[in-house]
C-alpha cells in the first residue's frame, strides 16, 4: 500500500527555492524519525536530511545552511525547504524513515538548471 507520497518538485533556476512535501499514511508518524533522500545517476539513494520524532535535525554537509527539514505531526507531513539551489541538487527526492522502514513512494523530481 502507499505509505508515503512526495510532491513539490519542479524546474528551478540556480539560486532558486522549492519546498517539498511528504505525506505519510502511517498511524505511528509522530513517533517516527523521518528523512529525505535523493537518488544519484547510478540510482543510489542517499540521505540528505533527517528529523527526529522530537524535532532535532541533521543534514549532510552539501546541503547544510541551504536546506531545512521540518514536520507537522497533525498533518503527518514532513517538509524539505530548499534554498539557494544548485545544479548538483538535481535529483529525484524521496522521503522515508532513516532506516528505510516504509515502502518507497514515487519521489518528486527536482531539476536545477538555467
Amino acid at each position: 500500500q502507499v505509505q508515503v507520497a512526495e510532491s513539490g518538485g519542479g524546474l528551478v533556476q540556480p539560486g532558486g527555492s522549492l519546498r517539498l512535501s511528504c505525506v505519510a499514511s502511517i498511524s505511528s508518524f509522530r513517533f517516527q524519525n523521518m528523512a529525505w533522500f535523493r537518488q544519484d545517476p547510478e540510482n543510489q539513494r542517499h540521505l540528505v536530511a533527517r528529523i527526529a520524532s522530537g524535532g532535532s535535525t541533521n543534514y549532510v554537509d552539501s546541503v547544510k545552511g541551504r536546506f531545512a527539514i521540518s514536520r507537522d505531526n497533525a498533518k503527518k507531513t514532513v517538509y524539505l525547504q530548499m534554498n539557494n539551489l544548485k545544479p548538483e541538487d538535481t535529483a529525484l527526492y524521496y522521503c522515508n524513515t532513516p532506516a528505510v522502514a516504509l515502502s518507497w513512494g514515487q519521489g518528486t523530481q527536482v531539476t536545477v538548471s538555467s
